[in-house]
């Protein structure tokens, strides 16, 4: 597999279709379910087995804005004939935005780089099976720590014990199409191991990156769980959580640099 195959062009249409054509899409909202059909029809074009798993949601302040409870779901595209007590990848990013937003940073960004890696997936092998997940639910409804990443949570939740143990490494891509260096994340002193091997999958493709820590992302509900979970992207940027966060923010030069990183691991 050619990490070369990864296409930023076709990344930063879908930071356009999602923040541009469907716009604000928190996790319980019409926007939402429109948002995540696409999706999951770009995924089985792709070759994916796709289904969609519920999530309850509950209301609460989400970054300023009150919100009531509701039904998110995440999209989960497995590959044909996975056995998933066998040992296999999983890469998610967070389809869902805070009300106020567009998202094509958080999250845009890194759904596209998630769909343009399953279209590579579908034509190339790979070390281990991968399961590609489009999250719901990752962003706050309130200001503690159990109060988001209700879809990863709910996914962890899912996984019986000997599935939880074939997961042998978890990449979220959230917020990756900002800066010209590639962050890549461990979750509060776990995964540390996880994190070095992207690391030295993205000095084989000669893509600059930096080690970093942080738990705000949907990795932290799998390395909680103890599975290995890096999340990759977090570079700051002015348009977070805003109106402001619209495609233009996003540069496909470094989705490109974060897609052929992605690559490069799963290879």
């Amino acid at each position: 597999m050619d990490p070369d195959a990864f296409d930023p062009a076709a990344a930063r249409r879908t930071v356009v279709r999602l923040a541009g054509g469907i716009g604000p899409r928190h996790a319980t909202s019409p926007a939402y379910r429109s948002a995540a059909d696409w999706v999951a029809g770009r995924l089985r074009a792709h070759g994916r087995v796709v289904r969609r798993a519920p999530v309850a949601v509950p209301g609460g302040d989400s970054w300023g804005v009150p919100v009531g409870p509701g039904r998110s779901f995440n999209v989960v595209a497995s590959p044909p004939g996975l056995d998933p007590t066998e040992p296999h990848l999983v890469v998610g990013a967070h389809l869902d935005t805070v009300p106020q937003s567009p998202g094509a940073e958080d999250n845009a960004s890194g759904v596209a780089v998630l769909l343009e890696v399953a279209r590579v997936l579908g034509e190339a092998r790979t070390r281990l099976p991968v399961v590609l997940v489009a999250f719901g639910a990752e962003e706050p409804r309130g200001p503690s720590d159990a109060d988001h990443h209700f879809g990863s949570r709910a996914y962890v939740a899912s996984l019986a014990v000997g599935e939880r143990r074939a997961v042998r490494g978890m990449v979220s891509l959230d917020r990756v199409g900002v800066g010209a260096v590639v962050p890549v994340c461990s979750a509060g002193g776990t995964g540390t191991g996880a994190r070095a091997r992207v690391l030295a999958a993205a000095r084989a493709v000669g893509v600059p990156a930096i080690a970093c820590e942080n738990r705000s992302s949907d990795h932290w509900s799998f390395a909680r769980a103890g599975m290995p979970g890096v999340r990759i992207g977090s570079t700051p940027y002015a348009g977070y959580h805003s109106p402001g966060d619209l495609p233009a923010v996003v540069d496909p030069r470094q989705l490109g640099r974060t897609g052929r990183v992605v690559l490069a691991w799963l290879r």
